[in-house]
């Protein structure tokens, strides 16, 4: 990445290129354990020092299966440039080639020095596993790690794969942070009594347009793994304004963005992005040096449902599947969208039939008003915006007619307020992304929400403060015949609060800082039911770590 010019104080520091990251130690199956009282901090220090507690997230840490397991190493390296690490995966030995009760993916990190924060990838086969960001260092140095249930990936890991994996980075005189990463496979069998998890048959990598489905598909999902980042504009794509308004940031029709899929040409899903912050964020490194943002480390994929469109898949021929984010201006760069194709096939058919029954599409909606401000007020920018897409097919299979209705809505309303110079810009937004899916007789909603509130100003003597709170929120209901019968509440929110002063070398910043994350998650996917645990910190010290649950 590189630095935008101070004039702009959402560019002053460098973002990274780019959720449930579980950061620190592993953790077996059952609630985590609770710190040592040497965890944290009695007596932090007046402001940051030359080190600080390593990163680390309130999120819960993955449950595993108590059966026999091996683990392999998949990645060992270091990254100083843009070379990318290369090798072979091998199914691991001992455990066969699936299926698996869980697979584990776990990353662990250090880095000491200067260094921005940097957005990474690993791919087998070209299958994306895993889309993460780095934190930025302490001078004495720090360690990480991010855990993920990769289970679903159990096609990919069947057989020998190429692997990938690359953090994009620069080492020289100034930046001199090498990432050193090791990342692992952990591979849980399936016992007796051990329920065997629901995967895709195959797995396939967008990797261009053009795709030819097995014709007996009976279901299809989409995962996109959608960042803005690259060092542009569109890793503050929240931020941006319309031409005529004066901000460093453009972009013609302001900052609605939508990512959506399509299938032939065809609209086919559409989602709401979700407003990554790295660690580098709002110009203040110091928010997120131990608390990084929501999904900073591991990037949740957005997931679109495809099966109304098997029909038309399942005919043997090619088909063009493309991901697009709309809002971007005509030839600006700054978007990655890395997909993959999650199938499942019909066992007892060759060939699946159906047809697309319902198209329907609402008018897209997206406004941005801009008002000058005057000698006393602040420049303000109003945005709405939204869309509505439901779509329907039905399938012949072998265990009879099966509908799929997809029925998603996005929307997004924002305020931005910034002073000539931006020496203060805030944003208020929120975003919401609503989905329910129908197939036979269940039906999943899922309601998404994500919030930002925050401000930056540069006041007296070049002291920068930024004042910030970020929420990731999301309610999923399942139910069989009308009744509920399965619920799962999450509530994911960070604030922070941090100064210092800019354009000093970094010993006479005199930074200070706090910051929290609550971490609250109900239903069937929490372990036992409730996880709700609190981590906060003062200039870098972990003063609290709570659990309620």
């Amino acid at each position: 990445m590189t630095r935008h010019r101070i004039t702009g104080l959402l560019g002053a520091l460098a973002l990274a290129a780019a959720t449930l990251a579980a950061a620190g130690p592993a953790h077996a199956a059952g609630p985590p354990p609770a710190p040592s009282a040497a965890a944290v901090a009695a007596d932090p220090p007046a402001e940051f020092g030359t080190d600080w507690h390593d990163p680390l997230t309130a999120a819960p840490p993955l449950e595993r299966p108590a059966t026999r397991s091996c683990e392999l190493t998949l990645v060992e390296a270091q990254f100083r440039d843009f070379t990318p690490y290369t090798g072979t995966y091998t199914p691991p030995a001992g455990c066969g080639t699936g299926p698996w009760a869980k697979v584990v993916l776990r990353l662990e990190g250090k880095v000491k020095g200067r260094q921005y924060d940097r957005l990474g990838h690993l791919s087998l086969g070209g299958v994306e596993i895993l889309r993460t960001s780095t934190p930025e260092p302490s001078p004495d140095g720090i360690t990480w790690s991010v855990e993920k249930d990769v289970t679903h990936y159990r096609d990919t890991f069947s057989k020998s794969r190429p692997v990938e994996m690359l953090i994009g980075n620069v080492v020289n005189d100034t930046y001199t942070g090498v990432i050193d990463v090791k990342v692992t496979l952990t591979f849980h069998t399936v016992e007796r009594h051990t329920a065997v998890p629901d995967t895709p048959d195959r797995v396939l990598p967008l990797t261009r347009p053009a795709v030819t489905t097995p014709r007996n598909t009976e279901r299809i999902l989409a995962e996109v793994y959608a960042t803005g980042s690259g060092g542009g504009c569109e890793e503050y794509w929240y931020m941006t304004t319309p031409d005529a308004a004066p901000y460093s940031c453009k972009a013609s029709g302001g900052p609605y963005r939508e990512v959506r899929i399509s299938v032939d040409g065809r609209l086919a899903g559409i989602a709401a992005p979700f407003p990554h912050v790295w660690t580098g964020g709002w110009s203040n490194p110091f928010l997120w040096y131990v608390v990084p943002a929501p999904r900073a480390f591991d990037v949740r994929p957005i997931v679109y449902d495809l099966t109304p469109f098997a029909a038309l898949l399942n005919d043997g021929r090619e088909h063009r599947i493309e991901v697009s984010v709309d809002g971007v201006p005509a030839g600006q760069t700054g978007w990655s969208t890395p997909a993959n194709l999650l199938l499942w096939q019909d066992e007892g058919r060759a060939v699946v039939t159906g047809s697309l029954t319902r198209h329907e599409e609402g008018e897209p909606a997206n406004s941005s008003r801009f008002t000058p401000g005057t000698g006393t007020t602040a420049h303000r920018l109003d945005t709405e915006g939204g869309h509505r897409l439901t779509v329907s097919g039905r399938l012949d299979t072998s265990h009879g007619r099966v509908t799929t209705t997809v029925t998603r809505s996005v929307r997004n309303t924002s305020v931005h307020r910034w002073t000539d110079g931006e020496g203060q810009d805030a944003l208020t937004a929120t975003w919401t992304d609503e989905e329910s899916v129908t197939r036979g007789h269940a039906t999943t909603r899922t309601a998404r929400t994500y919030t930002m509130d925050g401000e930056t100003v540069l006041g007296a003597g070049d002291r920068l403060r930024t004042v910030i709170t970020l929420g990731d929120r999301a309610e999923k209901t399942t139910l069989r015949g009308g009744r509920t019968v399965d619920r799962t509440r999450l509530d994911d929110t960070y604030t922070g609060d941090a100064s210092y002063t800019v354009n000093v070398p970094r010993e006479q910043r005199h930074a200070v800082g706090t910051s929290t994350e609550r971490y609250r998650l109900y239903g069937a996917e929490a372990p036992r039911g409730c996880y709700d645990r609190t981590v906060s910190t003062v200039q870098g010290m972990l003063t609290e770590d709570r659990r309620r649950c």
